[in-house]
Protein backbone atom coordinates (compact mmCIF):
# COMPACT_ATOMS: atom_id res chain seq x y z
CA UNK A 1 0.00 0.00 0.00
CA UNK A 2 1.15 3.09 -1.59
CA UNK A 3 1.29 6.24 0.70
CA UNK A 4 -0.27 7.39 -2.61
CA UNK A 5 -3.16 5.29 -3.23
CA UNK A 6 -6.69 6.78 -2.82
CA UNK A 7 -9.19 5.10 -1.60
CA UNK A 8 -13.27 5.55 -2.00
CA UNK A 9 -16.24 5.05 0.26
CA UNK A 10 -17.59 1.90 -1.76
CA UNK A 11 -14.11 0.61 -1.45
CA UNK A 12 -14.27 0.45 1.87
CA UNK A 13 -17.88 -0.52 2.45
CA UNK A 14 -17.03 -3.89 -0.19
CA UNK A 15 -13.89 -4.34 2.06
CA UNK A 16 -15.64 -4.83 5.28
CA UNK A 17 -18.30 -6.28 3.54
CA UNK A 18 -15.64 -9.14 2.64
CA UNK A 19 -13.99 -9.42 5.68
CA UNK A 20 -17.63 -9.41 7.82
CA UNK A 21 -19.54 -11.91 5.44
CA UNK A 22 -17.24 -12.61 2.38
CA UNK A 23 -17.85 -16.05 2.39
CA UNK A 24 -21.65 -15.99 3.12
CA UNK A 25 -24.09 -16.50 0.72
CA UNK A 26 -25.87 -13.66 -1.12
CA UNK A 27 -23.05 -11.25 -0.34
CA UNK A 28 -24.27 -11.62 4.14
CA UNK A 29 -28.01 -11.10 3.09
CA UNK A 30 -29.65 -12.99 6.08
CA UNK A 31 -26.26 -13.78 7.97
CA UNK A 32 -26.11 -13.62 11.40
CA UNK A 33 -22.91 -13.87 13.84
CA UNK A 34 -21.63 -13.26 17.36
CA UNK A 35 -24.59 -15.76 19.23
CA UNK A 36 -27.17 -13.58 17.13
CA UNK A 37 -25.93 -10.34 18.27
CA UNK A 38 -24.26 -9.23 14.61
CA UNK A 39 -26.42 -9.17 12.16
CA UNK A 40 -26.67 -8.35 8.32
CA UNK A 41 -23.93 -7.79 5.21
CA UNK A 42 -22.00 -5.85 7.49
CA UNK A 43 -23.21 -7.68 10.94
CA UNK A 44 -24.20 -4.97 12.61
CA UNK A 45 -25.04 -5.06 16.48
CA UNK A 46 -28.11 -2.91 17.96
CA UNK A 47 -25.76 -0.43 19.97
CA UNK A 48 -24.25 0.09 16.88
CA UNK A 49 -27.47 0.73 15.60
CA UNK A 50 -28.58 3.26 17.86
CA UNK A 51 -25.83 5.17 17.67
CA UNK A 52 -26.22 5.49 13.80
CA UNK A 53 -29.71 7.17 14.62
CA UNK A 54 -32.01 5.85 11.74
CA UNK A 55 -35.21 6.64 11.77
CA UNK A 56 -38.67 5.21 10.79
CA UNK A 57 -36.89 1.67 10.28
CA UNK A 58 -36.26 -1.58 12.78
CA UNK A 59 -32.75 -2.71 13.51
CA UNK A 60 -33.78 -6.64 12.50
CA UNK A 61 -34.24 -4.38 9.11
CA UNK A 62 -30.47 -4.84 8.50
CA UNK A 63 -30.01 -8.48 8.51
CA UNK A 64 -31.60 -8.75 4.64
CA UNK A 65 -31.57 -5.01 3.42
CA UNK A 66 -27.67 -4.05 2.32
CA UNK A 67 -28.93 -0.54 1.59
CA UNK A 68 -29.86 0.18 5.05
CA UNK A 69 -27.14 -1.49 6.25
CA UNK A 70 -24.72 1.08 4.53
CA UNK A 71 -26.79 3.56 5.66
CA UNK A 72 -26.07 3.08 9.52
CA UNK A 73 -22.40 2.35 8.65
CA UNK A 74 -22.48 5.91 7.15
CA UNK A 75 -24.71 7.81 9.71
CA UNK A 76 -21.89 6.18 12.37
CA UNK A 77 -19.01 7.25 10.64
CA UNK A 78 -20.88 10.80 9.90
CA UNK A 79 -21.09 10.62 14.00
CA UNK A 80 -17.70 9.18 14.46
CA UNK A 81 -15.14 9.81 11.97
CA UNK A 82 -16.60 12.56 9.79
CA UNK A 83 -12.91 13.90 8.19
CA UNK A 84 -12.28 10.36 7.23
CA UNK A 85 -15.71 10.03 5.81
CA UNK A 86 -15.49 13.23 3.87
CA UNK A 87 -12.12 12.22 2.33
CA UNK A 88 -13.98 8.69 1.14
CA UNK A 89 -17.07 10.42 -0.54
CA UNK A 90 -14.70 13.03 -2.55
CA UNK A 91 -12.32 9.72 -3.19
CA UNK A 92 -9.09 11.17 -1.93
CA UNK A 93 -8.67 8.94 1.71
CA UNK A 94 -5.44 7.65 2.73
CA UNK A 95 -4.89 4.40 3.67
CA UNK A 96 -4.92 5.75 7.68
CA UNK A 97 -8.83 7.21 6.80
CA UNK A 98 -9.56 3.50 5.96
CA UNK A 99 -7.91 2.25 8.88
CA UNK A 100 -9.78 4.50 11.25
CA UNK A 101 -13.17 3.65 9.15
CA UNK A 102 -13.02 0.21 9.69
CA UNK A 103 -11.51 0.23 13.29
CA UNK A 104 -14.23 2.09 14.08
CA UNK A 105 -16.86 -0.24 12.77
CA UNK A 106 -14.85 -3.44 14.71
CA UNK A 107 -14.77 -1.53 17.73
CA UNK A 108 -17.01 1.01 18.16
CA UNK A 109 -16.59 4.99 18.85
CA UNK A 110 -12.87 4.67 19.66
CA UNK A 111 -12.02 1.62 17.86
CA UNK A 112 -9.21 2.90 16.36
CA UNK A 113 -7.29 3.17 19.08
CA UNK A 114 -8.11 -0.23 20.27
CA UNK A 115 -5.27 -3.35 20.24
CA UNK A 116 -7.69 -5.47 19.81
CA UNK A 117 -8.83 -3.42 16.11
CA UNK A 118 -5.64 -3.73 14.30
CA UNK A 119 -5.92 -7.41 13.47
CA UNK A 120 -9.43 -6.45 11.78
CA UNK A 121 -7.80 -3.62 9.92
CA UNK A 122 -5.11 -5.86 8.52
CA UNK A 123 -8.59 -8.31 7.23
CA UNK A 124 -9.90 -5.14 5.65
CA UNK A 125 -6.59 -4.25 3.94
CA UNK A 126 -6.08 -7.21 2.05
CA UNK A 127 -9.64 -7.24 1.20
CA UNK A 128 -9.00 -4.14 -0.17
CA UNK A 129 -5.77 -5.57 -2.00
CA UNK A 130 -8.10 -7.79 -3.64
CA UNK A 131 -10.70 -5.54 -4.84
Amino acid sequence: FSDETKYSWRQVLDAVRVVETGGSPNGGIGATGDGGNALGPYQIWEIYWKDARIKNRNYREVLNDKVLSEKVIYRYMKRYQPESLKRLESGTANITDVEKVSRTHNGGPSGFRKRATILYFQKVKKALALN
